[in-house]
């Protein structure tokens, strides 16, 4: 079978992967889709991100859905046809951080397409892949396109349960690339009543009209865009940041209300904190990495039509078009979600 590795940045190569049979508690798949994600465009232009470099080559990939073609001894509950999103998600339930239930802070972590660790942990772009049955969640009634959407919709999902209770209130979303757009949908689905959203990109803040957003702000064409929203001590009561910029990260803290909540979830380096604002305000400042349990969740939304997740996709390509396809990834100024297809 064929697999896209990363040997280093803009270094992306088709090449042949030995298919592994199912073992006991594992199933085979045929792969369908799989979304082209920030953390492999990294990969692609720089080799990695931050201090993570590649240092072997990697198959790339963790958005995926596929077909289940073979079950492994003792699998219940899938069935050969089936569809399924799979998780990338791979904790060892055995860590300390497992035991006191934050798998996903694991510190055995296997997550796909990861050169975080050493040997790289191998990703899920490849026309065949044998996973842990627990980590296939069906997706009847959805798309190939769809189901493989359900990893970044987690981690949007994870990202508002760590902003709290968003019932009525306002929030803020900075960055309105495809994380961004899916936390509109996640906090508009969790009762969110006003939602800002800000981009420095037209196009990504016209899908964001389309995603939900009651105000969308350019704070390319005006910097002072939030300047409104400091009145008083602040405006919103909660702010998701997925962008990663300093700038956004220090706009999100001068608009919150006093002893609100901001998420940061975009990644990047490390950023500069105000922290004189976060003292005097009360605020609470929280990360969010990855998720768990949301994963199966994110597949039941979808299945339930609660949240909508089509027009994010606006790109496909075969898998041998892999070139193509993240050099339009790249390409913020028409696409949103590319993926490809097995």
């Amino acid at each position: 079978m064929k697999a896209l590795f990363a040997h280093g940045a803009h270094d992306l190569r088709l090449e042949d992967c030995q298919p592994v049979a199912p073992g006991p508690g594992e199933v085979a798949l045929r792969m369908a889709r799989g979304g082209i994600c920030g953390s492999d465009l990294h990969y692609y232009h720089n080799g990695g991100f931050g201090t993570v470099k590649l240092r072997e080559p990697m198959i790339l990939g963790h958005e995926v859905a596929g077909e289940i073609t073979a079950l492994g001894e003792g699998v219940q509950n899938l069935a050969v046809g089936d569809l399924v999103a799979v998780s990338p998600s791979r904790p060892c339930g055995a860590c300390e951080e497992c035991l006191r239930g934050l798998p996903n802070q694991c510190l055995n972590m296997r997550f796909y397409g990861s050169a975080m660790p050493f040997p790289h942990i191998q990703g899920a772009f490849r026309e065949e892949l044998t996973a842990l049955a627990s980590q296939c969640v069906p997706a009847g009634g959805l798309t190939a396109a769809q189901a493989a959407m359900a990893e970044p919709l987690a981690v949007c999902l994870h990202a508002t349960r760590q902003a709290g209770d968003l019932l009525g209130k306002r929030v803020l979303i900075t960055g309105c690339g495809p994380i961004g757009q899916l936390c509109i949908l996640a906090a508009r689905r969790a009762g969110a009543a006003e939602i800002v959203a800000t981009d420095i990109a037209a196009p990504a803040l016209e899908a964001a009209k389309t995603s939900g957003a009651d105000r969308t702000l350019n704070t390319a064409e005006n910097p002072e865009a939030l300047a409104p929203y400091t009145a008083g001590k602040g405006t919103f009561d909660a702010a998701i940041e997925c962008s990663g910029a300093p700038q956004a990260l220090a706009a999100c803290i001068s608009v919150l209300r006093p002893r609100g909540t901001l998420v940061q979830l975009g990644l990047s380096g490390d950023m500069p904190v105000p922290m004189m604002q976060v003292t005097a305000k009360e605020l609470s400042l929280k990360g969010s990495f990855r998720f768990h349990e949301e994963f199966a969740i994110a597949v039941q939304l979808m299945q339930k039509g609660l949240i909508d997740v089509a027009p994010l996709i606006t790109h496909s390509f075969p898998l041998a078009s892999f070139a193509e396809a993240f050099s339009t990834a790249s390409d913020k100024s028409r696409a949103m979600k590319v993926q490809l297809e097995f």
